[in-house]
């Protein structure tokens, strides 16, 4: 049973959030529709693969929607082939790549496609994405495409002010990156917030206000062909939610989490992180050896970005493919009400 400490004023919830599966389809990620009064902002793919030789790629792209308000971000891609040592943003062929500002829409049968504008400067890209598949393609520079993982999964935080309404969806990934062959997973978010609002920018009610400690993402797809995804978020007062799906079709949810990160000494980057759900089944979070998104810290976003692989407590599977991409944010503490370090 939940207790209050703070004792809320009228319409504010204290950061409890609702959390539920739902179904894709081409004809839900092309509505441009609102709900509970918030705006769609964008849409934004990111995912990572690997090559044979273990080296890690990583990419963002802003979709952004003609209701929404920009954030700074609109593509980034990393590679740990930058330094040899974790992922930088690889500046050159970042650059060479359409910076679109906003895309080309359409929906083809059940699949929806967002594309560069014919005629804007760099190599044009196209993301098309389904309630069955994805592909992504970056010319001159990759071309992924994959299988939905599960069900989508949709949130929704209350607010006196600034709310927050979050889909996303999960895809596996195969394909070919700066010409090698690569696998992996990516996500597809779509985040609905107050006019003016902007992710991680502006009027966001979790950045803004400082309340979460680590928010996490991911796939991982074992050799026996089984597999496992999950989203989750912990906060301080109440926020807080996890998802978790398998190749059984189990589906579980809840609002009963905590988290435990222990930070690198004099670093940004998690070491380790263990996630308690419902008081007793634990998740585990062992970061890549590449998995630091070095140049986030200090610029956009300004949460710690990190790639990395969950696993649940135990687990002795051996892992074929996976992507873990999510954050924490040492300046917001370690664990729900625990102080965070600024600076």
């Amino acid at each position: 049973m939940k207790t209050f400490p703070r004792i809320p004023e009228r319409g504010d919830f204290a950061f409890q959030t609702m959390i539920a599966p739902y179904r894709v389809s081409g004809a839900a990620l092309a509505d441009t529709r609102g709900y509970y009064g918030l705006r769609l902002t964008k849409h934004t793919p990111f995912g990572c693969v690997r090559d044979d030789e273990g080296h890690l790629y990583a990419f963002v792209r802003s979709l952004n929607s003609p209701t929404g308000t920009p954030n700074p971000m609109k593509f980034i891609y990393q590679s740990s082939r930058v330094d040899g040592r974790t992922l930088r943003i690889d500046k050159a062929r970042t650059g060479a790549q359409a910076m679109t500002a906003m895309p080309e829409r359409a929906l083809e049968g059940d699949t929806m496609c967002w594309s560069s504008v014919p005629g804007e400067p760099g190599n044009p890209w196209q993301v098309s994405a389904s309630g069955e598949h994805i592909r992504w393609k970056e010319e001159g520079l990759f071309d992924l495409s994959g299988a939905l993982m599960g069900k989508g999964f949709q949130w929704y935080l209350p607010g006196p002010e600034w709310s927050m309404f979050y889909v996303s969806q999960l895809y596996e990934l195969r394909g070919s990156c700066e010409g090698r062959p690569v696998r992996g997973a990516m996500a597809l978010d779509q985040p609905y917030m107050v006019e003016g609002g902007a992710i991680h920018f502006q009027k966001d009610p979790i950045v803004h206000n400082k309340k979460h400690v680590a928010w996490w993402s991911f796939v991982t797809i074992y050799k026996d062909g089984t597999w496992d995804t999950g989203s989750f978020m912990v906060g301080h007062e109440n926020l807080g939610y996890a998802i978790f799906q398998n190749e059984k079709g189990e589906l579980r949810t809840t609002t009963d989490v905590e988290a435990r990160v222990v930070h690198k000494r004099d670093s940004w980057f998690a070491e380790s992180i263990v996630i308690t759900v419902e008081g007793k089944e634990e998740w585990e979070f062992l970061p890549d050896r590449y998995g630091e998104m070095a140049d986030f810290t200090g610029g956009f976003p300004v949460t710690a970005q990190q790639e990395g692989r969950w696993r649940r407590v135990g687990d002795t599977r051996e892992p074929d493919r996976w992507f873990g991409w999510g954050e924490s944010d040492r300046r917001n503490g370690t664990a729900r009400n625990v102080p965070g370090i600024e600076g």
